[in-house]
């Protein structure tokens, strides 16, 4: 039980994680992605890939990981130039099926279906994090950075003309705010931040593959945001610890069928969302008419 515990608790953060950039992008700029698994993915395979051939200490493979997938991100973040609303979420599905497929076809860098294993463990300071509850800690830290960092940007002059491009861009460019700048710096710092959580997951599991970047993982991430409370700080954390703890409140039911605990999840979901858009728009932490 103690060991099931460790295990969830540094699943949540990870996901967490993941929650918070995006609600950085979706609750603060208005920009709605459902991509976000790839820049998760891309973060797992380079910083795999760094760890496997090159060099295993996080203090490298965590910045290269970083850098790929801010550099992927210009891919999403350059339609964010010209497009806006549902013509952006076209956008990001497309380069999620993308994204799939090349992690389930490019065999030398990802291992294709079959994925990668053996994976290092994380190493700090020339000291491998093998034992669970110090990488609890070491997923815990960088969630903890994660918030401070995004916190930090929200309520910054870039914070700010954020929220004025996702409550009115029109009146932003009025104001003179170059958008288009604002915009894709916002996308490509999601996206980095996004490839910590990509970085740990692959040396907490020691094996990745494609199963775990795909558009559920994507629509997930956005029903933490959506339930927990778009825009809001704690909104993504609330978010990311009911939908991790759900599967295994589930499992306690013993009149459940196994079988069919995935199934009773995605339904919980769906219901969750559709009666939080009546009900409560903001979210669980987020106020009733909706966090802004």
């Amino acid at each position: 039980m103690f060991a099931y515990s460790l295990n969830l608790a540094t699943l949540i953060c990870i996901n967490a994680v993941l929650a918070i950039t995006l609600n950085f992008i979706i609750g603060y700029a208005g920009i709605f992605s459902v991509a976000h698994a790839i820049f998760f993915g891309v973060g797992a395979y380079t910083a795999a890939n760094v760890a496997l051939y090159v060099n295993g200490s996080m203090f490298v493979a965590v910045p290269i990981a970083m850098a790929a997938a801010a550099a992927l991100s210009l891919a999403l973040a350059l339609p964010a130039l010209r497009v806006r609303g549902e013509y952006f979420i076209a956008a990001s599905l497309g380069l999620q099926v993308i994204g799939v497929t090349v992690f389930s076809e490019w065999k030398s860098a990802t291992g294709g279906i079959g994925g990668l294993i053996g994976i290092p463990p994380a190493n700090l300071f020339g000291r491998d994090i093998v034992d669970p509850v110090e990488f609890l800690v070491l997923a815990a830290t960088c969630l903890a950075l994660t918030v401070l960092v995004i916190g930090v940007l929200v309520r910054s002059s870039f914070g700010r003309n954020l929220k004025a491009i996702r409550d009115s861009e029109s009146a932003a460019l009025a104001a003179g705010k170059n958008v288009a700048l604002i915009k894709t710096l916002s996308v490509v710092l999601s996206s980095s931040l996004a490839a910590v959580a990509g970085a740990l997951y692959a040396f907490y599991l020691s094996f990745i593959n494609v199963e775990s970047f795909t558009l559920d993982t994507s629509v997930l991430l956005t029903a933490m945001v959506i339930i927990g409370g778009t825009g809001t700080r704690l909104g993504p954390l609330v978010g990311a610890a009911l939908l991790m703890l759900l599967p295994g409140l589930l499992s306690y039911l013993w009149f459940l069928p196994p079988t069919e605990i995935g199934s009773i999840q995605q339904i919980i979901y769906g219901a969750a969302m559709v009666l939080l858009m009546i009900f409560r728009p903001g979210g669980i932490v987020g106020s009733r008419a909706g966090a802004r």
